[in-house]
């Protein structure tokens, strides 16, 4: 199982909406595919459709109770996919886990043997606290959604630091595996010079495909529902088709098992 963090501490720049979307397109090209839901707003399981009251479990528990993967594990509407939903519960997980000494490795030793499935996606907080810590110490690599706008520019360059941090104390094989355009719209000039010198900074490393302003995407969790289901012929969903096939392309090739 591929393990691929979806994280950048700024909010606001579409890492929800993305994370929803490209697990969501996974499954649909046959990868058995898991989302965790590492934010204590939990939109990614709303957005999923996952009620609170099918909450029983969550990531709070694997993280902090000790509980099985398994039994936090719950289906979702799209074949392939399934969620390990957060609760409110983990607003105060931060705080929890100052007191374990493993603090950072939590995830890790949750996910330690799972075979289930072909890729679990994490959707990170918006910060670089001890959640997102444990995502990055348990990935093995790294996607960043980036907004296109000026002071993106700015926290890209902090995430990068805090990645290289990572590397060097907790998790010494964590990569980047793309950086990701998002709320793209061509109108706006802002939104194409932004995307040249995030190009022109990093490379390869950016993905071609962009995602871009879309009522579509923005409509879609308030129904519980993926965009690739709620209009999988809008241009959101269409970005997030493309985005999965590179994202796909980009992976070793032993890890390409359902592709």
């Amino acid at each position: 199982m591929i393990r691929i963090a979806i994280a950048n501490q700024k909010g606001g720049v579409g890492k929800t909406t993305t994370a929803i979307n490209i697990a969501t397109a996974m499954a649909a090209t046959g990868w058995r595919t898991l989302l965790i839901d590492l934010d204590p707003q939990g939109n990614a399981s709303t957005g999923l459709g996952v009620a609170a009251a099918n909450r029983e479990y969550s990531s709070y528990d694997l993280l902090l109770e000790d509980a099985v993967l398994d039994e936090c594990i719950v289906p979702t509407s799209v074949p392939n996919l399934h969620i390990v939903p957060a609760t409110v519960d983990l607003s105060g997980a931060e705080v929890e886990l100052v007191q374990y000494r493993n603090r950072t490795e939590r995830l890790a030793k949750a996910l330690e043997g799972a075979t289930d499935y072909d890729v679990c996606f994490v959707d990170c907080p918006p910060s670089l606290g001890l959640l997102t810590l444990n995502a990055l110490t348990a990935a093995d690599t790294l996607l960043v959604p980036l907004q296109c706008e000026f002071f993106a520019l700015e926290g890209l360059s902090q995430l990068l630091q805090t990645v290289e941090q990572v590397q060097q104390r907790f998790n010494p094989d964590l990569g980047i595996v793309g950086i990701v355009l998002t709320m793209f719209d061509r109108r706006n000039r802002l939104t194409d010079q932004v995307a040249d010198d995030v190009r022109e900074c990093l490379g390869n490393l950016v993905f071609e495909s962009v995602i871009p302003r879309n009522v579509r995407l923005s409509e879609a969790p308030s129904h519980g529902l993926p965009a690739l289901i709620y209009d999988h012929a809008c241009a959101g969903s269409r970005s997030y088709i493309a985005l999965a096939r590179e994202l796909i392309g980009r992976l070793p090739p032993e890890e390409r098992k359902a592709a």
